[in-house]
């Protein structure tokens, strides 16, 4: 998939406002899950944004121009219950067809040999644009590559200056497909990365800027920050044109990485 350098992590985000404030931003990015319990916050967001655009000069905005991804969480995997768990999801966000749909984790109810083809199914069907994969082993994305004779069209998991795994971007990039980075700024804590913050001093920006400009400038990467305010969404998205010396990234691919937010 080609998807922009920084698009909006909605986990936590509970005002439309903010989903519409990001596409009038310039966000064309959303990210939510069936576990987050806010798909129809995104919809509405979604839908007040694609309004705001409508006869605006200077926002010239079209459901197309917007990728909406959702993820179906570890009991919606089933064969059985793939397609109707998807359906729930776009009827929530208010969409016809979801952009990219992801499997959360390979867990509960996934068997790769039943899941992926009924996901597959549905992208035969025209419903789901793009089929995806998200805290993934190599060995779960290798297998799912057998499955379904293809790779994911985009696989995403945690990426930040405390939690970094090498090995991942490097099968991305064996099979062309991009890395979705969530909780690229460690729920705070790059602040306290010192590598981080110097680089965020020589720069004149923030901390949460160059982990943003760290994780985008690794191929194939793409980041997904959370943010709610007009200021952090414009800074956050601004992250990605912020030009990393090669020391200062050296510097910060040294951390010793101990910091999982998320584990499986």
């Amino acid at each position: 998939m080609d998807l922009p350098p920084v698009g909006l992590g909605t986990m936590g985000i509970d005002d439309p406002d903010a989903v519409a404030t990001a596409l009038a931003a310039g966000y064309r990015h959303l990210d939510t899950a069936r576990i987050y319990e806010n798909e129809a916050v995104v919809g509405e967001g979604l839908a007040a944004g694609l309004d705001r655009a409508v006869g605006a000069a200077d926002r010239d905005l079209d459901r197309e121009d917007v990728t909406v991804a959702t993820k179906l969480w570890i009991d919606d995997l089933a064969a059985d219950t793939v397609a109707p768990a998807a359906r729930e999801s776009a009827d929530r966000l208010g969409v016809d067809a979801l952009d990219l749909l992801y499997v959360h984790r390979p867990r509960g109810d996934y068997d790769p040999e039943a899941t992926l083809p009924a996901l597959d199914r549905l992208v035969d069907e025209g419903f789901v644009r793009n089929l995806g994969v998200s805290n993934f082993e190599i060995a779960d994305l290798d297998r799912a590559i057998e499955v379904i004779g293809r790779p994911p069209a985009a696989h995403q998991t945690e990426l930040h200056p405390l939690f970094f795994r090498p090995d991942l971007l490097d099968h991305a990039r064996e099979h062309g497909y991009p890395v979705v980075a969530y909780s690229p700024l460690a729920g705070g804590r790059v602040r306290e990365v010192e590598p981080v913050a110097e680089a965020a001093e020589a720069h004149e920006t923030t901390a949460e800027a160059v982990a943003i400009a760290w994780a985008t400038a690794k191929e194939p990467v793409v980041a997904i920050p959370k943010a709610s305010t007009e200021e952090h969404l414009r800074a956050n998205l601004a992250a990605a044109d912020l030009e990393l010396t090669d020391a200062e990234v050296a510097a910060i691919d040294a951390v010793e990485r101990e910091e999982e937010l998320f584990p499986a």
